[in-house]
C-alpha cells in the first residue's frame, strides 16, 4: 500500500470538496468520540489523589437532600481508624446576579476547627488559619476563586440564602491552595446555625459528614461501621468514598456507562454510512479506471489496496483532527464551572491512550467501510469495467 502512497494522495485530492466534507463529518464525529472517551476515562478509571483515598462522606440514605443529626458527628468520631469528622452543609444561595454564571460557585458551611484536618492538602498561612476558626462571620475561598472572582482579603461576600431563609454577610479571611483547582468557598456553619435562630429545627440538622481516615486500609471498615451504627435509626446513611460520591452526581441522569456507550455506537454506526457511502460513490465514478489499471498490469491486490488506503487516509485525517477538536473542548470543560463539583471534569483530557484509540478507531471506520467497494472493484472483470458508464 505505501508504494501507492503519491497515486492514493492524488485520487484523494481529485474531488477535494468532497474529501473536504467527508474529513469534517469525520472529523466531528471522533470528536463528539474522543470527548465521551475522555470523559469516560476520567470518570471511571481516574486513581483518586491519596488524599482523596482517605476521605469518606457520609450522608442520608434515601437522598443527599435529606438532613442527617449533628449529633452523629461525635459517634463517628469515636470509631477506631477515624482521624477527623467535619460536619458539611450545602448553602447555595445567591451571590449578586444569579443569571451571571460567573456568580455560581459552591459554597459550603463547614467547621473551621475541623477543616484542615480532613482536608489537610489544602494549603493555606497561619494567621489565615487562625482567622478562620475565630472569626464567626469569616470565610475562606480557594486561589482559583480568588483569580476569577478577582477576591481579596478583607472582602465582604453576601450571600442570599435560598435553601435556607437566611442572608449571610461574609468577610474573606483567608485564601487557600488546593490542587485540583477548584472554585470554591466554605464558611462557619455556626454563623448558619445561629442566623437560623434556636426555634429552627434545621439549626441542629447538617447535609453531610467529611470524615478523614488514618490509613486507606480502614476506609471500607470504617465505612461499613458507620451505616451499621445508623442502619436502624431514623436518619439511615450512607457512607462512600469522595470519589463515588462525587459519581453519584452523574447517576441523576440515569446509566451514565450506558448512556455513553449508546452514543459511542450512534456515532460509530452513523460515520460508517456516511464514509462507505462516499466511498461508493468515489469508486463508481471510477470504475472505467480500475478497468484500465487493469489492463496496464496493476493485480486485483493492487487495486484492493489502493481504495482501501484512500478510504484509511481520509478517515485517519479526519480522526487526526477530531482529537485536536476534541482536546480543546476538554479543555473548555476543565475550565467551566461544572469541575467546581465533579473532580473527574478538572481532570479531563485526550490522553495518549484516548488519542490512540481515536485514530483507531478511524482506521477502523476507513477499513469496515470501504472494504465491500474495494473488493467489489478489485474483483470487476477488464471488460465490465470499459463497459461501465461510471
Amino acid at each position: 500500500m505505501f508504494r501507492y502512497f503519491p497515486f492514493i494522495l492524488k485520487n484523494t485530492l481529485r474531488n477535494r470538496r468532497r474529501s473536504i466534507l467527508t474529513i469534517s463529518s469525520i472529523a466531528v464525529s471522533l470528536c463528539i468520540l474522543g470527548v465521551l472517551m475522555a470523559l469516560y476515562q476520567a470518570m471511571f478509571f481516574g486513581e483518586p489523589t491519596p488524599a482523596q483515598a482517605l476521605r469518606l462522606i457520609t450522608r442520608h440514605r434515601v437522598s443527599l437532600t435529606q438532613p442527617i443529626p449533628i449529633s452523629y458527628r461525635e459517634k463517628i468520631q469515636r470509631i477506631p481508624g477515624v482521624r477527623g469528622v467535619m460536619a458539611w452543609q450545602w448553602f447555595g444561595g445567591v451571590y449578586k446576579d444569579r443569571r451571571d454564571p460567573n456568580n455560581f460557585f459552591p459554597r459550603f458551611g463547614a467547621e473551621p476547627e475541623f477543616f484542615f484536618q480532613v482536608y489537610p492538602e489544602f494549603q493555606i498561612p497561619d494567621d489565615e488559619k487562625q482567622a478562620f476558626q475565630h472569626e464567626r462571620t469569616g470565610a475562606v475561598i480557594s486561589r482559583t476563586l480568588a483569580d476569577q472572582m478577582h477576591f481579596k482579603l478583607g472582602d465582604r461576600i453576601t450571600l442570599v440564602g435560598d435553601i435556607f431563609p437566611v442572608t449571610l454577610d461574609l468577610k474573606l479571611v483567608g485564601i487557600f491552595d488546593e490542587p485540583s483547582h477548584a472554585a470554591i468557598l466554605y464558611f462557619n456553619r455556626a454563623y448558619l446555625r445561629d442566623a437560623l435562630g434556636a426555634n429552627n429545627p434545621r439549626q441542629n440538622e447538617v447535609g453531610a459528614f467529611l470524615i478523614q481516615a488514618v490509613n486507606a486500609d480502614d476506609v471500607p471498615r470504617i465505612a461499613d461501621t458507620v451505616d451499621r451504627q445508623f442502619d436502624n435509626s431514623p436518619f439511615p446513611t450512607r457512607t462512600e468514598s469522595e470519589k463515588a460520591f462525587q459519581l453519584s452526581f452523574a447517576a441523576f441522569v440515569g446509566n451514565l456507562k450506558l448512556f455513553i456507550m449508546a452514543i459511542f455506537g450512534a456515532v460509530t454506526f452513523t460515520v460508517l454510512l456516511v464514509s462507505g457511502n462516499t466511498i461508493s460513490m468515489s469508486v463508481r465514478e471510477r470504475i472505467r479506471e480500475v478497468g484500465i489499471l487493469k489492463t496496464l498490469g496493476f493485480t486485483p491486490g493492487a487495486i484492493l489496496s489502493i481504495i482501501l488506503g484512500e478510504s484509511v487516509f481520509i478517515s485517519i485525517v479526519g480522526g487526526a483532527l477530531g482529537c485536536l477538536l476534541a482536546s480543546g473542548i476538554c479543555g473548555v470543560m476543565r475550565k467551566g464551572p461544572g469541575g467546581n463539583f465533579m473532580a473527574a471534569l478538572r481532570t479531563l483530557e485526550i490522553s495518549p491512550a484516548v488519542a490512540v484509540l481515536c485514530i483507531a478507531t478511524a482506521l477502523l471506520i476507513g477499513l469496515i467501510s470501504s472494504s465491500l467497494p474495494a473488493w467489489s472493484a478489485s474483483r470487476t472483470s477488464i471488460l465490465d469495467s470499459l463497459r461501465s458508464t461510471g
